[in-house]
């Protein structure tokens, strides 16, 4: 499948708040997030970020240090429409996370739901590296993903489900966990889908 090709189409057919993911207030990610007592100018990323309503709540909340990496140009733009001015604040990246390479180290890496679309093992272990070659020493990981609770597909696309132990056997290597919760998320069509949390630390 080319994900790209996918992706696009979803952001250019439906709206926000058609999609199941669409979130107004992403609660368990910004208190996740700032449980972790950042500074407000500390590096953060949201991986497969898109439209989603978070990075306007970092910038309301005073993060100075933003990046949005999504493999849709429409998902970006569509952020970049609702945000005005705002989104000269932010650093926009539109890639296939499995592509994405930087020089920059960032204080946080947050990812709510991209991650489980990986499902072949390379293009998971490439995640895992880039993940660990791109987050700080001591730096936090936050990552959600549906639970073996939860739905199998998502946008037509079969997606990988995690427990704690699959998370730590996949990032264990250079990764201590420090919190791990489970969630249910509403749909707009209210369907529940369950989601567990894992937050790690750099080792």
């Amino acid at each position: 499948m080319n994900r790209k090709k996918h992706w696009e189409e979803i952001y250019t057919t439906k709206d926000l708040q058609d999609v199941s993911w669409y979130q107004m207030m992403p609660v368990t990610s910004l208190n996740l997030i700032t449980s972790s007592n950042l500074p407000k100018d500390a590096a953060i990323i949201d991986i497969g970020g898109g439209d989603s309503f978070l990075v306007d709540h970092l910038l309301d909340l005073g993060y100075k240090d933003i990046t949005v990496l999504d493999i849709s140009q429409q998902a970006i733009d569509k952020a970049k429409k609702r945000l005005g001015e705002r989104q000269t604040e932010v650093t926009w990246i539109v890639t296939d996370i499995t592509d994405f390479t930087s020089q920059k180290r960032y204080d946080l890496w947050h990812d709510r739901a991209a991650f489980h679309f990986l499902t072949a093992q390379n293009d998971i272990n490439t995640y895992a590296s880039t993940l660990s070659q791109s987050i700080q020493e001591n730096g936090t990981v936050i990552i959600g993903t549906f639970s073996k609770s939860g739905p199998k597909k998502c946008s037509s696309i079969k997606i990988k489900q995690y427990d704690q132990g699959g998370f730590e056997t996949t990032f264990g290597e250079n990764f201590s966990t420090k919190d791990f919760i489970n969630v249910d998320h509403l749909t707009p069509t209210k369907k529940e889908q369950n989601f567990n949390f894992i937050t790690l630390e750099k080792r």
